[in-house]
């Protein structure tokens, strides 16, 4: 007779599975959420026609159900007309269409469109973590953050903007890419509400992204070298995860260098175990600082896998390695926002780099949720309510 536990005899005794702790896990979980959404439903979407005999289901489509209609927020979130009001939710989902500082295939200024339509796929709910998001957190949806298109600057100066006020609402704010370029305004916006507080930074991806310049402007091969010019974002504490390939340019290579920025590839990944690569990232970007801010460039993931994206690099981690690597980060570090990028929808093939997306955001949230840092019942000690607008130095 086997051991293995999965293909014991009927009459054994069962040991436990993830299956069966995720089935103990799902019947602890409320339906208050649900049940609001079904009566809103009915109540602002009128009652069935008299032949419907699910009589949960409203004459227009108000919710999660059914998957192919409604308004695409992200995972069907309220959409937030009046951002003023973002403090009131737990994650704010923040879109920013930005591609001007492509320097190969754009696209990704439809990243946001195309994360939040293949985003209408997935519940709320999680099978083996026994998470509901809909139960657990308050979500919501602040659309776009109006970038202009063939400037750069400007468009740094609105994607801060925007992000200084979610974050300093107390909202943990979730960024859809838009190229990584934005990685540096980001940061920025992050670094105005700190206050003499310090970040790590935690950066999955192919490709360095510590130029100074690319093509004599500030693109999205540049975002490490300006966010790690601020005092409260010092280069020590950048970690870079799943760099390596043909398409890492020795510009960006000397900055690491000579910053001492701290850096694995896929191999040293996979060498090592996800567990002290985990362990790596942690003890190097938390060395000194008070929250970790995590950018995920969705080509660390392998090019079969993602497709649509602007400068795909095969080689990379696979998505079960990279969602592992994730949790463990975001179970253990003080997480104070994070934004996936380079998604780009013209590239993609059947949503499929749109969907890793989506699963990246969800699968973050969902252990944000079980290591107790959502929902938030206070505001971090990190956030300092006055924002310091000289954070970063004078460029040009």
């Amino acid at each position: 007779m086997t051991d293995n536990p999965l293909f014991q005899s009927p009459g054994s005794v069962p040991q436990p599975s993830e299956a069966n702790r995720a089935l103990e896990l799902e019947a602890r979980l409320p339906l208050t959420g649900w049940q609001q959404e079904v009566s809103q439903g009915l109540e602002y979407g009128l009652e069935a026609a008299e032949s419907i005999r699910d009589r949960s289901i409203p004459t227009f489509s108000r919710g999660e159900l059914p998957h192919y209609a409604g308004i695409n927020t992200f995972l069907k979130a309220p959409y937030l007309e009046d951002v003023r009001k973002v403090g009131n939710y737990d994650v704010a989902i923040v879109g920013v269409p930005h591609d001007s500082g492509t320097t190969y295939r754009p696209g990704t200024r439809f990243g946001p469109q195309g994360i939040r339509r293949i985003s209408a796929l997935y519940t709320p709910y999680n099978f083996e973590l026994g998470v509901d998001l809909r139960e657990q957190i308050t979500l919501c949806d602040v659309g776009d953050i109006f970038t202009i298109p063939a400037n750069n600057e400007k468009s740094f100066d609105q994607i801060s903007k925007g992000v200084a006020h979610v974050f300093a609402s107390g909202a943990f704010p979730i960024l859809l890419g838009g190229d990584h370029s934005i990685g540096f305004p980001t940061v920025r916006g992050i670094c105005r509400h700190l206050g003499d507080k310090k970040m790590g930074i935690i950066h999955f991806d192919r490709h360095v992204d510590t130029q100074e310049t690319d093509l004599d402007e500030r693109m999205h091969t540049c975002p490490w070298f300006h966010a790690t010019n601020m005092e409260n974002a010092p280069a020590k504490n950048l970690v870079q995860l799943g760099i390596g390939g043909w398409q890492v340019p020795r510009q960006g290579v000397k900055v690491c260098r000579e910053r001492q920025t701290n850096i694995l590839t896929v191999t040293d990944i996979l060498e090592r175990g996800i567990d002290a690569a985990a362990d790596f990232a942690l003890e190097r970007a938390l060395d000194g600082t008070d929250c970790v801010w995590i950018s995920f460039d969705i080509d660390c993931i392998d090019a079969g896998f993602v497709p649509g994206t602007g400068w795909p690099e095969p080689g990379g981690l696979l998505p079960r390695e990279a969602l592992a690597l994730l949790a463990k980060i975001v179970q253990r570090a003080p997480v104070c926002g994070i934004e996936v990028v380079e998604v780009s929808p013209p590239y993609d093939v059947s949503d499929m780099t749109s969907l890793m997306a989506t699963r990246v955001i969800c699968d973050a949230m969902a252990h944000l949720v079980l290591s107790g840092q959502l929902p938030r019942r206070e505001k971090p000690a990190y956030i300092h309510a006055e924002a310091n607008m000289n954070v970063d130095q004078a460029w040009r």
